[in-house]
């Protein structure tokens, strides 16, 4: 291959391009591709390439607890859950419309794989998400911190087109949580998305946050645009632990005395 063709694609930073290049090159005189038809594949490539790597690295600044899709979940466990209406999320257009979710159910039903999964779709789709645990969140919003550092914890909380909070209700929040999470929803409220999950009812969100005027605020502006997702049923981890061995013989205990001088 043309050596000076490969330095100037280096230097162009055309990898994508570069990695395909022999291959297309191969392709263009087997099939007598035109010029117009062979450079309309390189660019695809670059362009597949990049849009690549732009999931990865938006991927890993969304900070995910795991890598989740739909289409590992397992809809047969809980036939409740609508699969259209899950698809029609991940779609983007709620985001698109800055619109919010709230998934609700006890622990274990898929709450977080939905929500996650979501994310991912909306990645692919060319938006800006952020995951994090309610706890996480609170962690960091609270965190002593300089007034440029604040500023930059709140636009990371402020910018992204769709924010993800897990976990609402799993345990104790710490004092002034409420304050924390408030200022998050007032300021994304009709400006961006947000998806959250809870363990617990809403009336009881008041007492989650030990502050129940803060808690109303909250559920005033979050649900006036919400999608609300209610799942029951049962535990998904729970079925996934090991049955236990139910065929296994008790030992006879031993009618022999012990030997002499042995531990008692």
């Amino acid at each position: 291959m043309n050596q000076n063709l490969i330095h100037s694609a280096r230097q162009l930073r055309l990898s994508g391009l570069l990695a395909s290049l022999e291959v297309r090159l191969q392709e263009a005189a087997s099939h007598q591709l035109s010029h117009a038809q062979f450079l309309e594949l390189l660019f695809q490539d670059e362009l597949n390439v990049r849009d690549q790597r732009q999931i990865e690295r938006r991927c890993k600044s969304a900070a995910f607890r795991d890598t989740k899709n739909l289409e590992d979940f397992d809809w047969s466990f809980n036939p409740a859950i609508r699969r259209s209406q899950i698809y029609e999320l991940a779609t983007g257009q709620f985001i698109r419309r800055k619109r919010d979710v709230l998934f609700m159910g006890p622990p274990g039903v898929g709450k977080s794989h939905l929500a996650q999964a979501i994310g991912h779709h909306a990645i692919k789709a060319g938006f800006v998400v952020l995951y994090r645990s309610i706890f996480d969140a609170v962690r960091e919003l609270q965190a002593d911190q300089s007034p440029a550092e604040q500023a930059r914890t709140l636009a990371r909380y402020l910018k992204p087109d769709l924010v993800l909070i897990d976990d609402m209700g799993l345990k104790s929040l710490p004092p002034k949580a409420g304050e924390a999470l408030l200022e998050i929803i007032l300021r994304r409220y009709e400006n961006h998305s947000t998806i959250m999950t809870s363990n617990r009812p809403l009336e009881e969100w008041g007492k989650l946050l030990q502050d129940v005027p803060t808690a109303t605020a909250i559920l005033d502006r979050f649900l006036h645009h919400a999608e609300i997702i209610q799942i029951t049923g049962r535990s998904y981890r729970l079925k996934q632990m090991p049955e236990e061995k139910t065929d296994a013989k008790p030992k006879k205990k031993s009618n022999e005395p012990p030997a002499a001088g042995g531990a008692s």
